[in-house]
């Protein structure tokens, strides 16, 4: 393949993309009718942002999708936007920006290859099977070139895997890694087995938890596919809004986003709703993948002990259970996970600054960042509710 001539396109919208050739390289698994797996990067998850207008003008999440070609076959393509500014990202760089002005450069705007609101690990150089280095090696350095040339200050691939961050770093790129919390499962047959491989005080205190949420006076349901009804995405908005306005000040996504899921992403969701009195007071929605469940949102119009803990965390847990996933990842940010059975785990982006100076800078922080996170997941995972198990040294 190393003499045939990749071409690099640079698109604004999905609809000028063929769906099924985006497809066969963001989740070539799911050709055949199999689940992708991750779903946040398939043609009709990406597709949904754009016609719900969840990205692009206004949003400050501007597409500009990177396509590379060899004769009209696409070999690789990224979900890329210009940033304006660093909201929805979830792997901080405001300090950079601020840094970076302050000595007189220009942040923004910048480049960002990610899933937009979406702080889950997956592909972020989606390279057909069939073309998988040639196809990694174009969209980076397509990617850094459109960089250069266009005076852009910073390229950004964020929540990539470890493989490419691997990769990237033999590219010239700069790696980060900092940390999420994410649930295992060992082969459980049920949330009982889960709980035998706890302390027994921290055991106890899941079961206490459970009971408490489970008593406010309402059932839970748990919804994908064509159960879930155009209604439920009513009392979710509410609930979204109300996250939305305490977390950001204005949600990121838009009312269209969730009438453009029930339409194309209701396979890809596990909706988990709180009802009392005939109205929807609490709800939880997760997106599914082959191997892994990712809580995205949470919110409520009531406020009951411990019900957060049983829709966001204990009723995935369930979920991931029931259909054999191997992970739950439950979002950005939380120590409060830890205690119910969600362990610190790395996560993965590459970087690339245009400037030598603040690279440098950038390249020795990533390393003093590194090393404290490496030290923080240690502690964390030590000080996890698992049962600690005795080793004795034989004489």
């Amino acid at each position: 393949m190393s003499g045939q001539e990749v071409e690099i396109r640079v698109v604004p919208t999905l609809a000028q993309i063929d769906a099924a050739a985006w497809d066969a390289c963001a989740c070539p698994e799911a050709v055949e009718g199999a689940r992708p797996n991750d779903p946040f990067t398939t043609y009709r998850f990406l597709r949904a942002l754009e016609d719900s207008r969840s990205v692009g003008t206004g949003t400050g999440w501007q597409p500009q999708y990177l396509v590379a070609s060899i004769d009209d076959q696409v070999i690789g393509c990224a979900p890329m936007y210009v940033k304006s500014h660093s909201q929805g990202e979830y792997i901080f760089d405001h300090n950079w920006a601020h840094a970076y002005e302050r000595a007189g450069g220009r942040y923004y705007p910048k480049l960002q290859i990610a899933v937009p609101h979406t702080p889950a690990t997956g592909r972020r150089f989606l390279v057909h099977p069939d073309f998988a280095e040639a196809g990694f090696a174009a969209l980076v350095q397509g990617a850094v070139q459109l960089a250069e040339n266009n005076g852009i200050s910073t390229l950004h691939a964020t929540f990539c895997t470890e493989a490419e961050a691997a990769l990237g770093v033999e590219m010239g790129l700069m790696r980060r890694v900092t940390q999420q919390f994410h649930w295992h499962n060992d082969g459980y047959g049920s949330f009982d087995d889960f709980l035998a491989t706890l302390s027994s005080r921290k055991r106890k205190n899941i079961r206490k938890e459970r009971a408490q949420a489970q008593d406010f006076g309402g059932q839970i349901e748990v919804l994908t596919g064509d159960a879930i009804q155009p209604h439920h995405w009513d009392a979710f908005w509410e609930f979204y809004q109300d996250t939305g306005a305490r977390k950001w000040g204005t949600p990121y996504l838009t009312r269209d986003f969730f009438n453009q899921a029930q339409a194309h992403l209701r396979d890809d969701i596990y909706l988990v709703l709180a009802r009392r009195d005939g109205a929807y007071v609490a709800g939880a929605l997760n997106f599914i993948g082959a191997h892994a469940l990712y809580g995205r949102y949470w919110g409520c119009t009531e406020h009951h002990p411990c019900l957060h803990f049983e829709l966001c965390y204990y009723q995935a847990i369930d979920i991931a259970i029931a259909q054999g996933l191997k992970t739950v990842e439950a979002g950005a940010q939380g120590e409060h996970k830890l205690a119910r059975g969600y362990l610190p785990t790395p996560t993965h982006s590459l970087h690339w600054v245009g400037d030598p100076g603040f690279s440098d800078a950038i390249a020795s922080y990533l390393k003093a960042e590194g090393e404290a996170v490496a030290e923080e997941i240690e502690v964390l995972t030590d000080y996890g509710p698992f049962k600690k198990v005795q080793i004795e040294e034989q004489e």
